[in-house]
């Protein structure tokens, strides 16, 4: 008996020895403001999604945070800042579906998105839409894809730039539809937009555009997302109309350093997925051209893969490069 109590009471000391040795933030995580690097300008999507939900996840934790905008090189600057900084547990990275899963087929990139960061939550998902200059004659999608076979190569369709996810859904799109037509990337979404205005191109799969969808003078045949937008229920999805199956919306996510314990990645991503269920921040999320699209970190990582492999794909095809 003796012996029996002597076991268990060395195993019990043994247990509260390793709880004392884990790490404090794991334990008690938060305990110092948290940090968001955002490795984008200040005011764009990725940093609206961000700031918009990360200071109610914040208030969720009761701690402050400070948001630190290190943009460049596509992502790549705040993203190897952040790899390179000692672990502290309360530091996190923006990210984005350029970030992760384009831009590593193009170039070398200073990181490794699987070895160097853990996903936490996957947040919100820009509205994307395919609109058309009201000159073409075509008003479903459809009728636009019969027009580019009927005109090989003389439908010319505007991007943000080269390789950019406004120039790959121009592309998947030529080789879901076996069509084929001419890109034109030109520096940003706002001048490619007003490109489609005046008529120098003929479609633009960008963000940009839903404004004046809404204005009606352009014309919307797909929304580039998995549900209808709210404003324009009458605008199919691409899958509904039989593209675009494999996903592929500009989305925006946090990661933490991979040496953050599993634990601190899972009571961030709950406060994260609290403050998505707010409906004022559904609504900001809204009014800012965003839709809550939550995911955890499993379903998050599986996204990633899926979408890297996927727009590997299309890059390959295309043979693009930059």
């Amino acid at each position: 008996m003796r012996r029996r109590v002597f076991i268990g009471s060395t195993l019990a000391a043994a247990a509260a020895q390793s709880a004392a040795l884990r790490p404090a933030a794991a334990q008690e995580w938060p305990t110092k403001p948290l940090r968001i690097v955002i490795p984008y300008p200040p005011g764009g999507p990725s940093d609206v999604a961000t700031r918009v939900v990360i200071e109610r996840a914040a208030q969720i934790l009761k701690q402050p945070v400070m948001f630190d905008n290190k943009a460049g090189a596509s992502g790549m600057i705040g993203a190897e800042y952040l790899k390179n900084q000692t672990p502290d547990n309360h530091s996190f990275l923006t990210t984005t579906t350029a970030m992760v899963c384009i831009t590593r087929h193009l170039q070398s990139i200073p990181f490794d998105p699987e070895k160097d960061f853990r996903t936490v939550s996957r947040m919100a998902t820009s509205w994307g839409i395919m609109a058309i200059h009201p000159s073409v004659p075509a008003r479903t999608l459809a009728e636009f894809v019969a027009y580019c076979k009927a005109n090989p190569g003389k439908v010319n369709f505007a991007s943000s730039g080269l390789a950019t996810i406004t120039h790959l859904f121009g592309e998947r799109l030529c080789f879901e539809a076996d069509i084929k037509m001419t890109h034109v990337p030109y520096r940003g979404s706002a001048p490619a937009t007003n490109a489609l205005l005046a008529g120098e191109v003929q479609v633009q799969f960008d963000q940009t555009c839903l404004p004046y969808v809404k204005a009606g003078k352009l014309v919307g045949l797909a929304m580039l997302s998995e549900v209808r937008h709210p404003d324009f229920p009458e605008i199919p999805t691409l899958m509904e109309q039989g593209y675009g199956k494999d996903g592929g919306d500009s989305w925006f996510g946090i990661l933490a350093p991979a040496a953050t314990p599993p634990e601190v990645v899972a009571r961030f991503d709950k406060a994260i997925a609290e403050a998505l269920r707010a409906p004022d921040i559904v609504q900001k999320a809204h009014t800012g051209g965003l839709r809550v699209t939550y995911l955890g970190p499993a379903d998050f990582r599986t996204t990633i893969t899926n979408e890297t492999r996927m727009f590997g794909d299309i890059i390959k095809k295309g043979n693009i490069k930059i």
